[in-house]
């Protein structure tokens, strides 16, 4: 059976750019939708999904753009790349930690963002092909699934975004070893990332130690190195209880 192209949502009040969004992501072979305002976008991820990816601009009407990405994250796990002309880090980094998976600083080249949305669907496709989860020594029983891209523990996964996947699987991998910021952005880093700053790995690691302690039920295990960064302590908390 032939795949279907992945589905994105386009939600982008300026009718000329929608269109040239609409256009390359067509072109690239994506089933790609508009949308002008926020709320009605939130009613079409409710009501007319799947959607594999959404791109969305922060100035909306009805809803803007970090309010949907909030409303939808709460909801999902689909990409969503963010773009914005309202370029201070304030902004950017509140996106982040609402849930965004990556951003775009306006003007952009609208093959960057085929090439960002590309990037984003490639890590999040989860390309399963049998059970191929297996434990990561040394973390307290943490498993890791390549193949599914996902992270688990104790018979649970973890709903992670790919940035936090990536992130996540680095610690788990050494645990103990201290990281520091600039070496979990290099984890990060892919050539549709730019611009990302020490920052931006603050919010990240905030967004996992909050799913990590609701789902071991305490300590996330992951420890700030003051001056440094960050090290997986696997004695943290109920870990390996």
């Amino acid at each position: 059976m032939t795949p279907q192209p992945a589905r994105i949502l386009v939600v982008e009040d300026d009718p000329a750019i929608a269109q040239l969004l609409l256009d390359y992501l067509r072109h690239a072979g994506y089933r790609a939708e508009p949308c002008a305002d926020g709320l009605q976008a939130w009613h079409r991820f409710e009501s007319d999904g799947p959607w594999d990816a959404l791109l969305l601009d922060i100035m909306l009407p009805g809803l803007d753009g970090l309010q949907l990405c909030q409303r939808v994250r709460a909801r999902s796990n689909v990409p969503i790349l963010m773009a914005t002309a309202r370029v201070d880090e304030f902004d950017r980094l509140l996106g982040l930690d609402l849930g965004a998976d990556d951003y775009l600083c306006k003007p952009y080249s609208p093959r960057e963002v085929v090439a960002r949305v590309r990037a984003l669907l490639r890590r999040s496709q989860g390309r399963l092909a049998g059970p191929s989860a297996v434990e990561i020594p040394g973390t307290g029983g943490f498993v890791l699934d390549e193949a599914g891209q996902r992270i688990g523990w104790r018979g649970q996964w973890l709903t992670l975004t790919p940035v936090e996947y990536r992130l996540l699987r680095t610690l788990l991998q050494q645990p103990g070893r201290v990281y520091e910021r600039a070496q979990l952005l290099d984890a990060l880093h892919q050539d549709e990332f730019r611009d990302l700053s020490d920052r931006t790995v603050d919010s990240h690691i905030k967004n996992l130690r909050r799913k990590l302690e609701a789902l071991l039920g305490g300590s996330s295990g992951i420890q700030s190195v003051y001056g440094v960064g960050y090290r997986f302590s696997p004695d943290a908390g109920h870990l390996g209880r």
